[in-house]
């Protein structure tokens, strides 16, 4: 797999950080899972954070304090979720990462159309931005738009081109405010993309305003 697009070094200083919402740093997780570039980037990061920890001088903390926490801990409710680990019904096009929320191929999951050949499949769980999958037919374009904030996209399965260049399986587009686009897929297959926004999009046309409340960013 050639990847040609990659991961801005802002992105993973966040990710690194801890800094990223749960939708931005899945698709950070399943980018490094088969980008051996970006990857070593992300550990060289993480070094040199290990560095400066290990410089800071140690403070002295209240007696009782690791006890107060503990109990904290322990009154927390405790979430288990579930996840196959039939591996002959995982798709090979779902990167690692990704496979903790999905529990079946890309083809089989529920899909909800949007507009004829526009769908997507929501991340199971809630916060700001927006967190899914989104699933285009050849030829199909998304509306024009800029960002209120970032916008993270990882192609999945086939092609789109926009203003800032062609994106196949495995590229991620790292948008800012400061990128207007209309990604357009150009595979002969539907392109299937893992998308997370931290912000509303912000629609530069007068429909895609009108619409945006049914596309759901």
């Amino acid at each position: 797999m050639s990847i040609n697009h990659h991961l801005d070094d802002a992105t993973l200083v966040s990710y690194s950080a801890g800094a990223l919402s749960q939708g931005m740093a899945l698709v950070v997780a399943s980018h490094l899972s088969i980008c051996p570039q970006c990857r070593k980037r992300a550990e060289v990061n993480d070094s040199v954070g290990g560095a400066l920890l290990e410089s800071l001088e140690a403070e002295t903390v209240a007696d009782g304090m690791l006890a107060s926490i503990l109990t904290r801990l322990d009154d927390m409710p405790v979430q288990l979720t579930e996840v196959s680990t039939d591996t002959a019904v995982i798709d090979p096009e779902i990167p690692s990462p990704l496979r903790d929320y999905i529990d079946r191929p890309l083809d089989d999951l529920e899909w909800k159309r949007i507009v004829p050949g526009v769908a997507y499949y929501d991340m199971p769980w809630e916060g700001h931005g927006v967190s899914r999958l989104l699933r285009i037919a050849p030829g199909k374009a998304m509306l024009a738009h800029t960002h209120n904030g970032n916008e993270l996209t990882m192609v999945l399965r086939g092609s789109f081109s926009d203003e800032v260049g062609r994106f196949r399986r495995g590229d991620v587009a790292d948008l800012d405010d400061q990128i207007e686009h209309q990604p357009l897929v150009d595979s002969k297959e539907d392109c299937i993309c893992l998308i997370a926004t931290d912000a509303p999009l912000r629609f530069t046309t007068l429909f895609g305003k009108l619409v945006q409340p049914i596309t759901g960013f």
